[in-house]
């Protein structure tokens, strides 16, 4: 499916691929307003998220980099810039895998790329979390208008145990573009890729923000929005 998309600016191509729950016009606004000034900036939804309709989530990140190449055919763009963060860093991920011909570059944050010990502690842990989200009305109203697709089946989706696809995630060590690693130093299974990584593959750079957790370029923007930009003027 052809997603919708948010698009600003000019230039190279540069895709924000929003976290879960979010959307194009919802997530990385701080990066969105101050990359457009120098690239062409593309903002989706993600199918089932905002106005990219669909209740077909059984295979969501295969199926999204599907809509993400499709989307970026539609738009007549050869490669581009990747950045997502979580959800989205996944769906990156799997687009680069499936389509690494489409990159020019990858920046992604908020993934695992190792199991942890305690997994399904945590998991339990963000189950009960997403429960409490379908019992306030406050955030089931905002979601409501957020999304045009029934949103709660990501959460029942979450409760699956083996739905993070973290082989895949610790594949990114293969790809042989310029892959930039961020991660929030307060996140100890996520900055385990930060030695992983780049011990595998010279293509990959890692950058670990001070002050910051699993949505990096929400708890340090500036930061975080300088070291892509350095990133990207280096490609």
């Amino acid at each position: 499916m052809i997603l919708h998309t948010h698009i600003q600016g000019s230039g190279e191509p540069l895709i924000f691929l929003h976290t879960g729950l979010q959307t194009g016009d919802t997530d990385f606004e701080y990066q969105r307003e101050f990359f457009c000034k120098s690239y062409q900036v593309f903002s989706p939804d993600l199918r089932g998220h905002g106005q990219s309709a669909s209740d077909e989530i059984e295979d969501f990140f295969i199926d999204s980099a599907q809509d993400l190449l499709e989307t970026i055919e539609h738009y007549g763009l050869a490669k581009v810039h990747l950045v997502g963060c979580s959800l989205g860093a996944i769906v990156a991920v799997q687009f680069a895998r499936l389509f690494p011909d489409s990159v020019h570059t990858l920046t992604v944050s908020g993934i695992m790329p190792v199991k942890p010990n305690n997994w399904l502690d945590l998991h339990m842990q963000d189950v009960r979390t997403q429960e409490k989200v379908l019992l306030n009305d406050e955030f089931v109203h905002y979601f409501n208008q957020l999304h045009l697709s029934d949103w709660r089946r990501f959460i029942y989706l979450g409760e699956k145990e083996d739905w993070y696809p973290f082989e895949d995630m610790l594949s990114m060590y293969r790809f042989h573009f310029p892959v930039l690693y961020i991660v929030g130093e307060n996140n100890a299974h996520e900055t385990v890729g930060a030695t992983i990584y780049p011990k595998e593959n010279k293509h990959i750079h890692v950058a670990i923000i001070p002050f910051a957790g699993h949505l990096v370029h929400e708890n340090q923007p500036v930061i975080y929005t300088n070291v892509v930009e350095a990133f990207l003027k280096k490609q």
